[in-house]
């Protein structure tokens, strides 16, 4: 899946699944903007990885939440761009709050997780869409919470809003020939999910997933390679649940 001569967007690529979204988009050929928030030793290691393995990125800064973000990385998009386009989108930065349950969330905590995880990817979809050609790709990474419940209802409202904002847009650019998909990664080793690396954690994950383990973020970068690449040129509006057999039936010999 060459992905020589396009450029990439990828939010939130100085760690986890954006990180080796980044990292596998550059090994196709892409040349890759890899946005952060605070973690700037994190994102320069990123660019140091995909230029040590023959790729071209490049760090752009933006705490999304706070005032001025998306203009900060547009601005540091463009520069960093020099005058090309932007083929790929890819909207995977989010957080996760542990106490927004429906007994513990607050106004504030919910509106700072609205602010990052909703109305960070539609402004900034909105802002770079004029560098988006036709025949350009977009894919936003939702979650698995959106179809099984958890006690984590704000965070699992924020996904399942950009699961309907994947569904609009790809109608809305569809006459222009750009795609737009969903990538809903199930349980897989990020740091939202540390608990995996305690005793019996990764355990208890494989007696629920049919291929007998949790993720990793390769396999999630993997599947968003093929979403931006042309072999997807007949896919949009799509939500792709990529768990490994999550909760398809008991693990039974």
């Amino acid at each position: 899946m060459s992905l020589t001569g396009k450029t990439a967007l990828v939010t939130g690529a100085s760690r986890g699944i954006g990180r080796a979204v980044a990292e596998r988009l550059a090994a196709d050929g892409a040349r890759v903007a890899v946005h952060y928030g605070t973690n700037e030793t994190a994102a320069k290691e990123t660019v140091e990885v995909i230029a040590a393995a023959g790729g071209d990125a490049f760090a752009v800064p933006a705490e999304f939440g706070t005032d001025g973000a998306i203009d900060a990385l547009y601005d540091g998009l463009v520069a960093g761009l020099d005058g090309a386009g932007l083929d790929i989108l890819v909207n995977n930065a989010a957080i996760f709050d542990s106490a927004d349950g429906i007994h513990d969330v607050t106004p504030e905590q919910f509106d700072r997780l609205i602010e990052v995880n909703v109305k960070a990817p539609l402004f900034l979809t909105q802002r770079v869409l004029p560098l988006i050609p036709d025949g350009g790709r977009i894919v936003n990474v939702s979650s698995g919470v959106t179809w099984f419940a958890t006690r984590d209802i704000a965070y699992g409202m924020t996904k399942g809003a950009l699961n309907v904002f994947t569904r609009s847009l790809a109608r809305t650019l569809g006459p222009r020939g750009i795609t737009v998909n969903t990538v809903s990664p199930g349980i897989t080793e990020t740091d939202m999910n540390t608990w995996l690396q305690e005793p019996g954690g990764a355990a208890r994950v494989a007696a629920m997933v049919a291929l007998g383990r949790h993720g990793q973020s390769a396999d999630i970068a993997d599947v968003i390679a093929f979403f931006a690449s042309d072999e997807a040129r007949w896919v949009t509006g799509e939500a792709l649940e990529t768990n490994g057999g999550l909760w398809l039936g008991p693990n039974d010999d």
